[in-house]
């Protein structure tokens, strides 16, 4: 950006020298610009990635322009192409486009915009396209998805160009009808209508398509990044654990990762508004030149005071007016559309719990229970939503006060005029339509709040989203330590655990569990055992002290209630592996090994296995898993509870049987296990609560 910068200014010297030796003025403001340009485009090397795309075009565009608009001063276009000589002011619009990004980039709202934005055009990964009828092609992906940007915005822009081009037909045809002048109105319609309507056409069906590319592409980038992120190191865990965590992340990832970049069905996203505010900027620029030049002539009603670009300073004035009363209107917005996406998702959330569980709740007859809790979170649906229409029905009554009013302003202005025939029909249509345009352009944030605000609140839940994982992987070092040692066990070393609200539940001061020594954890309920295990597996954020792990050990810990993911099954037993990480041959022993003989043919059968097992079925799974996983220490947090105690003894049996290298640690109340394991740990409560290891009698 700042050879870009420098390569302006270099140019804005050359215009301003130029205007000077020829007397130009034209050239001397556009020098100026090009000047304000270059500075904001060297600056630029500092801001967002996302924005310095837009920047670059347009001091690009600045270079391009203006060099055609100074050979056409100076009298070095060729005649040949005489009528099609840019506009003097387009040079200086772009120009000015550039400062406009340059300053926008230090709002607070668009820093939280663009450091999401970032991501996908800050990162280096390869990616592959296609442009027809050419074959694939691999490229970095941002510079593909900068390259479809880059190709975006000049189609935006060409169809601007389009549009002003059609409106200058529309005066030539309506100018032909009331002159009654045939040969002319069929030459306007079949000549000049007529291609550039094609050509409209055509671009809008690239624009589409390349649009829906880039925003696929980027959907799919952004989301496997919130995936790793939110699954990488535990963040998940820990996110669950704070008393601040972020609601719903499923419904952050799926829909307002897609709502951010295209808004979906409830508006626009981050792509569509930065295209949507270039088309406007194009349009209120090309047809407040045109609004201003047609607005000569009239003057203010009732009165002989003639007052240059009058229609422009009116449709500015009003449009101001409509800005203000509706931000006034409907400010609240952006809380209630916050507040929106999160009792959605906690009743949608409700009911997925009600089916993973429905089990569990028909044996407690517990739907009443359901109910009540259901009608509350869609009570808080429904005064959300009462309360989004009380704001809206508000801001609609203006709004559409305020657009019907808009349409008829030109026309009273320009109709004296023209029944005093200083105006021709098609001069007047025109004027309506370039008011229209500007109006419209000016009246943005009039048209566009409803969806603005709703955009501004999945901002603000991606923004702390972010925040949320952030803080989770800062804590990915609190807690107890894991730490590599030796081969001769795991060492507990001045541990700490507590709870998230900082009391101490456990202290292990100097523990070890020896390597090939099955040991047995017991204690009273609430004691800290699962706690102190889950410190053993890395994944808990609170305490202090160190946890030496052998070096290069496979630590494998199966909770009481197992994870079994939806699917074939074979999928549930490999878990967490892929699927055909394991032979069928493999997998069929170990369920045979666990004592599930009647699932092994059922390997290929999909479906809901946590809803389908018996609690005691899900175990004896999950043992498979460490069967065929064969992890050097195996932490049993009484994962075989669900069992009886035969079948418990042959389970641990089995384990004893095909992992022998694997040394056992369990926790669990059955005096039954004292059997199965050589140490037996007891943890004990001091005066304070805090429960600390000793050794059994």
């Amino acid at each position: 950006m700042r050879a870009l910068g420098a390569a302006v200014g270099l140019f804005a010297i050359a215009a301003a020298l130029a205007g000077a030796r020829s007397g130009s003025g034209q050239i001397l403001l556009l020098a100026g610009a090009a000047a304000l340009c270059g500075v904001a485009a060297f600056l630029s090397a500092r801001i967002s990635t996302f924005l310095k795309i837009f920047a670059a075009i347009f001091a690009v565009e600045t270079i391009v322009f203006g060099l055609a608009v100074v050979a056409n001063q100076l009298g070095y276009w060729p005649a040949i192409y005489k009528d099609y000589t840019l506009p003097d002011t387009l040079p200086i619009t772009v120009a000015l486009f550039c400062v406009i990004v340059y300053a926008v980039s230090h709002f607070r709202v668009v820093r939280q915009m663009t450091a999401i934005a970032d991501r996908y055009f800050d990162q280096q990964e390869k990616g592959a396209a296609r442009i027809w009828p050419f074959g694939v092609f691999s490229a970095r992906e941002r510079s593909i998805a900068i390259a479809m940007i880059v190709a975006l915005v000049l189609i935006n822009q060409a169809q601007v160009a389009i549009n002003v081009r059609l409106s200058f037909f529309n005066r030539d045809w309506f100018d032909a009808i009331q002159s009654k002048n045939a040969p002319e109105f069929w030459r306007q319609l079949l000549w000049v209508f007529t291609p550039w309507a094609f050509v409209y056409i055509i671009s809008a069906v690239i624009e589409f398509v390349m649009q829906s590319m880039l925003v696929i592409r980027w959907r799919r980038w952004l989301t496997d990044f919130y995936v790793r992120h939110w699954l990488g190191e535990h963040a998940h865990y820990r996110m669950s654990l704070a008393s601040a965590a972020a609601d719903n992340p499923d419904q952050r990832i799926a829909e307002d990762v897609n709502k951010f970049i295209d808004g979906g069905t409830d508006g626009y996203g981050v792509y569509s508004y930065s295209i949507l505010l270039i088309s406007t900027l194009s349009s209120l620029v090309s047809f407040a030149i045109v609004l201003w030049n047609l607005s000569g002539n009239y003057a203010i009603p009732g009165t002989t005071i003639v007052i240059p670009g009058f229609l422009f300073w009116v449709a500015l004035i009003y449009s101001a007016v409509g800005t203000i009363v509706t931000h006034f209107i409907g400010r609240s917005l952006v809380g209630l559309y916050f507040e929106r996406q999160r009792v959605e998702a906690d009743f949608r959330f409700s009911l997925a719990r009600l089916r993973e569980y429905s089990e569990q709740i028909a044996l407690l007859n517990g739907e009443s229970a359901e109910q009540a809790t259901l009608g509350q979170r869609f009570s808080a649906v429904i005064g959300n939503y009462l309360a989004l229409v009380s704001r809206r029905k508000k801001l609609l009554g203006f709004t559409a006060t305020y657009g019907q009013i808009s349409p008829i302003i030109p026309y009273v202005f320009a109709a004296p005029f023209y029944f005093a025939d200083k105006i021709k029909l098609g001069v007047m249509t025109q004027t309506a339509s370039a008011f229209g345009r500007v109006e419209g352009a000016l009246n943005f944030f009039v048209s566009y709040y409803t969806s603005l605000a709703n955009f501004k609140s999945v901002l603000d839940r991606l923004t702390s989203f972010d925040a949320a994982i952030a803080r989770a992987h800062e804590a990915a070092d609190a807690g107890p330590r894991l730490a590599s040692g030796d081969a001769k066990g795991v060492t507990f070393t001045d541990v700490k655990v507590a709870l998230p609200n900082g009391r101490v539940v456990v202290t292990a001061r100097d523990l070890v569990l020896r390597a090939g020594e099955a040991t047995l954890i017991s204690g009273p309920s609430g004691s800290g055992k699962s706690t102190l295990l889950r410190a053993a597996s890395g994944i808990w954020p609170y305490g202090a002290g160190q946890i030496a792990i052998p070096a290069g050990a496979h630590v494998m810990t199966l909770p009481q209630r197992p994870y079994l993911p939806n699917g074939p099954l074979r999928a549930a037993v490999a878990y967490p592996a892929a699927q055909n990480a394991y032979s069928d041959a493999a997998i069929k022993a170990a369920l045979e090994a666990a004592r599930l003989p009647e699932l092994v043919a059922r390997l290929d059968e999909e479906d809901a296995w946590s809803q389908r097992l018996s609690g005691g079925e899900q175990q004896r799974l999950a043992i498979a898993r460490a069967l065929l996983a064969k992890p050097d220490w195996l932490l049993l947090d009484e994962a075989t509870a669900a069992l009886d105690e035969k079948l418990e003894t042959e389970i641990y049996g089995a384990i004893a049987e095909n992992l022998p290298n694997t040394t056992i640690v369990s926790i669990g109340h059955r005096s039954t296990l004292n059997a199965l394991h050589k140490r037996r740990l007891v943890l004990q409560r001091d005066g304070e609560g805090v429960s600390a290891p000793a050794e059994a009698g």
